[in-house]
């Protein structure tokens, strides 16, 4: 599977920082010290609609982590996965006709039109769960093999007592973790599970469903949370830089992700930093497939809203934060993108050197992003007000906000 194509990222003066983040699974901050090569894994879409603002929220939140990375000389290696066989893909397949292999593909292309359209930098490795199989019955055979799966009426589950760390990246209580485990496609309640919360690694063939030659497995296909963990291992190895995605995939998806990396290679933690951007809410509850109550990117898109303002409206806001997409929001946006267009307009400007001082300080604190549009509003304000005679200034913002926070201006 192909991702998408690169924007050109502009090299800058200097050098950045390294990057502080909130780790969800210490439940406070660790600065990230990548070798030469920092590693990155976001857990990607199921194809089964077109991508809503929440998406791209969450994938420019860490498009910012490759532009903070790249900006202090780092290579980012980062892995993408597209669950293109699951539960949901499935049955909007069968209610609405289509084959689910057509719908798939669908939505994946229209998903790669909006990155490309946002300038969100594209993975080095984009890749499916089915294209991933010959990578993930193995780890499962492997499992196995240590006592840590099961069968149950021809299904393999993975038991979550077999890793000693398990319950360490989400801090959750047994309640707690048995409520989201229903909401969030498990089965806490069929009979016959070792732990209620344990996970399929491998989902026997039904009738009517897709299924592949799993070996020893036998005919099936496989669960949600090994796919990200075959495709993870393969590409970026044990203890990985930063593992990504939205506050819903804390538990049970990374929780379980990180043990089954635990348990097949005995080595601990899975990633060195667990990071999450907060879901965004449209008219008074969370955007989500599930509910109908979605703003798609490439709907404002065709409706001729610049790409560049989409980004900004995403930028004003924390990545941790829960917040509401409103037309107000866009259409603030809308007014800064004209503001600093019309500032680097000019033929000379303020000195620029604090303006990019201050957006890489903001960034490398936590992503602050809403800090670091701040930083550049207030050049923007100094220069449509009174000037400056520096004449490279205004290209120097130029290509930092670019570079930096990935707006072409």
């Amino acid at each position: 599977m192909h991702a998408w194509p690169a924007s050109t990222v502009p090299v800058l003066p200097g050098q950045g920082r390294d990057l502080s983040v909130h780790d969800t699974a210490t439940g406070g901050r660790v600065t990230l010290t990548p070798g030469p090569v920092a590693r990155l894994y976001v857990c990607g879409i199921t194809p089964y609609d077109a991508t809503h603002i929440g998406h791209a929220a969450t994938y420019t939140a860490f498009d910012l982590v490759q532009r903070v990375w790249l900006d202090a000389g780092h290579e980012v290696h980062y892995v993408q996965n597209v669950t293109d066989v699951d539960d949901p893909l499935l049955e909007r397949a069968a209610a609405t006709g289509e084959d689910w292999r057509a719908l798939a593909e669908r939505e994946t292309t229209g998903f790669r039109e909006d990155m490309t359209a946002l300038r969100v930098l594209p993975p080095r490795h984009y890749l499916g769960a089915v294209e991933s199989i010959p990578l993930i019955i193995p780890l499962i055979e492997r499992l196995r093999s240590l006592g840590a799966a099961y069968d149950l009426e021809g299904d393999v589950y993975f038991s979550v007592e077999s890793d000693r760390h398990f319950g360490a990246v989400s801090r959750l209580d047994a309640a707690t973790m048995r409520a989201l485990s229903a909401e969030r496609g498990g089965d806490p309640d069929r009979p016959g599970k070792k732990h209620p919360v344990d996970p399929l690694l491998w989902r026997a063939e039904r009738p009517g469903e897709p299924a592949w030659d799993g070996g020893s497995l036998g005919p099936g296909r496989p669960g949600w949370h090994i796919e990200c963990v075959a495709i993870a291992l393969e590409h970026l190895g044990m203890g990985f830089d930063m593992q990504g995605g939205g506050t819903d995939l804390v538990f049970p998806h990374h929780e379980m992700g990180a043990s089954h990396a635990q348990v097949l290679t005995g080595e601990y933690p899975y990633a060195s930093a667990y990071v999450h951007a907060g879901l965004v809410a449209y008219e008074g509850e969370k955007m989500s497939k599930s509910k109908g109550n979605l703003v798609f990117v490439s709907r404002l898109r065709r409706e001729g809203v610049d790409p560049a303002a989409i980004r900004l409206a995403l930028l004003a806001h924390h990545y941790r934060a829960e917040w509401e997409w409103t037309d107000a929001v866009l259409a603030g946006a809308a007014g800064r993108l004209e503001r600093w267009r019309a500032a680097v307009s000019r033929p000379d400007g303020p000195a620029a050197d604090g303006l990019v001082a201050g957006v890489r300080a903001a960034l490398a604190d936590d992503l602050d992003a809403p800090a670091a549009l701040a930083a550049v509003d207030r050049w923007a304000a100094a220069q449509l007000a009174d000037g400056g005679a520096d004449p490279g200034a205004p290209g120097v913002v130029s290509r930092a906000v670019d570079a930096l926070l990935g707006v072409a201006l």
